[in-house]
């Protein structure tokens, strides 16, 4: 039955939350979740790891990228501190002769990784079909 209250003339019924049942169920709850937290063991995590190959190829090309973003070629064609421009080109010249030829990006630790990913990308527009990055 609500509240009444007797002010004046008539009877008024006050409309108010009693809030202290909701209270002691937010401290029951509170309490069971501390003392199951501790209990959870955390989930595991499986995160990919790099896998090596059972025999390099024997023809390759390999890019490697400074820590100043400085390109070299090695492998099937050898070209020190070039550009972008021109090792895309001595790369698709040498796939001319072997379209399935693989080209791995060795880059260095200190490199931004963006620098990496833009390489793969120009290489994938050059037509390259297998990009590969050595790890160490």
């Amino acid at each position: 039955m609500p509240a009444v209250s007797s002010r004046g003339r008539g009877r008024r019924t006050i409309n108010e939350i009693n809030m202290v049942p909701f209270i002691d169920v937010m401290l029951v709850l509170l309490i069971i979740f501390m003392v199951t937290a501790p209990l959870i063991t955390p989930g595991v995590i499986n995160v990919p790891s790099a896998g090596q190959s059972t025999k390099a190829p024997d023809k390759r090309i390999d890019v490697q990228i400074d820590a100043e973003g400085q390109l070299s070629l090695g492998g099937e064609v050898k070209l020190e501190k070039t550009s972008e421009k021109e090792a895309i080109a001595a790369i698709k010249q040498a796939l001319n002769e072997n379209p399935e030829m693989p080209v791995m990006i060795a880059a260095d630790s200190e490199l931004r990784y963006q620098q990496v990913i833009s390489m793969m990308k120009q290489l994938k527009e050059a037509g390259v079909q297998r990009v590969g990055l050595a790890v160490k």
